[in-house]
């Protein structure tokens, strides 16, 4: 099988319209009831090479159970010739909305009714965009593959970092050029850390997207400059400390408190929290890229 030409003279402009119209115009970006309000705001949208080097660094950290991008194109071409040469990792963040948020910012022990709402709706509807961004491509004659809707994506337990899966939409979205990670493990990115992400891995040529920053914690407050760590005061189960995430004390809370509450307020099977991802410096933006904005207050009176 040889690399399919794009049919359009600049492909990675027409992928980034692709998502953003599917996100503005799609009726499956809903919270799930009858207001008609969107799980999600404007996307973001980077990318980078299959053979990039971090892939081959994230599998040497993560365990030899993760999926390069070649392996993960795998999964839905097993019998193709490609090279990790050939393929490209496109890359996406969906943002919550200015509502959600603010919702947020007034929990501190369980997640509010929008933000619960978009872990389950927001992450339906997310799946219906990886799968509709590659099935546009497909149409186009370029072969694609979301390696979080292949039925083998699954969960191990990583030797140095405890429970992680087989495809990271997190490291692909930091080697595509969409944020670093934080204190929390969580992904700041231009709109912030108070968002999901998704990928599709399609073999096509697309210039990779730059990367604005030299390491893997360069956008985060602690890391960067020592300061901040307001996200480990805003976690219910102190899952986060200055030595960083604690994913199995996380893990615990989730499903032993966050997901019953899911259950009681909108019988739905869901694995909320996100407390951390709000009320922070880090919430809606780089906090980094210019002079630091106040820190939204976690009360009833908060915009």
């Amino acid at each position: 099988m040889k690399q399919a030409p794009p049919p359009f003279e600049d492909p990675a402009a027409w992928i980034r319209e692709t998502v953003r119209d599917f996100v503005a115009g799609s009726p499956a970006n809903t919270l799930g009831d009858d207001s008609g309000e969107p799980s999600w705001g404007p996307p973001l949208v980077g990318f980078s090479r299959g053979d990039d080097p971090l892939y081959a660094q994230f599998k040497s950290d993560i365990g030899p159970f993760l999926w390069t991008p070649l392996e993960a194109f795998e999964q839905g071409y097993p019998d193709g010739d490609a090279a990790a040469g050939d393929l490209a990792v496109i890359s996406y963040v969906l943002p919550q909305t200015a509502a959600t948020r603010a919702d947020q910012r007034r929990e501190s022990g369980v997640p509010s009714e929008r933000w619960t709402r978009s872990r389950h709706f927001g992450e339906i509807f997310n799946e219906e965009l990886r799968r509709h961004l590659a099935e546009v491509l497909k149409k186009a004659g370029i072969p694609a593959a979301a390696p979080a809707l292949s039925p083998l994506f699954d969960y191990r337990m990583s030797d140095r970092l405890g429970l992680a899966s087989n495809w990271s939409e997190r490291h692909a979205a930091y080697a595509s050029g969409l944020g670093t990670f934080g204190l929390s493990d969580g992904l700041i990115t231009a709109r912030g850390k108070a968002m999901r992400c998704g990928s599709v891995v399609a073999r096509i040529a697309i210039a990779p997207t730059p990367r604005p920053y030299k390491t893997h914690t360069d956008w985060c407050l602690y890391y960067a400059r020592g300061t901040c760590g307001v996200c480990i005061s805003r976690c219910p189960v102190g899952a986060i400390t200055r030595e960083g995430h604690d994913k199995a004390g996380c893990f615990k809370y989730i499903r032993g408190v966050t997901a019953v509450h899911a259950r009681k307020i909108l019988g739905i099977d869901a694995t909320p929290c996100g407390l951390c991802q709000v009320a922070i410096p880090c919430e809606s933006r780089n906090p980094l890229e210019t002079t630091p904005a106040p820190r939204p207050r976690a009360t009833t009176d908060s915009p």
